[in-house]
């Protein structure tokens, strides 16, 4: 069984890497390729800070822990500055409420 689920996992992660490193990709696949990563993001930070129970409703504090975080990412450019600023952020925001 577990050599099973190993395999399941392991195959569709190797098998492209093991096909890709062989071609030689035209370049607009490459360029199209270095957008992923932000629309990921993009998806994941949306549906994180403006869904809830299947349907939109932003939250104010997650929204409000959000700015920072995106000065921050934009300012370092670093995904670790950002993601410790919206912690912090988020952290000293539901302080604030639980103590009103």
């Amino acid at each position: 069984m577990l050599i099973g689920a190993s395999l399941v996992t392991l195959i569709p992660r190797i098998l492209p890497l093991v096909v890709l490193s062989r071609m030689r990709l035209p370049d607009w696949v490459l360029r199209w390729l270095h957008h992923i990563p932000i629309a990921v993001m993009s998806a994941l930070l949306a549906q994180a800070l403006l869904v809830s129970n299947g349907a939109f409703s932003p939250s104010p504090t997650g929204l409000l822990a959000a700015l920072p975080a995106f000065v921050a990412a934009y300012l370092t450019r670093s995904l670790l500055a950002s993601v410790v600023t919206g912690i912090v952020a988020m952290m000293l925001l539901r302080y604030v409420w639980s103590t009103l």
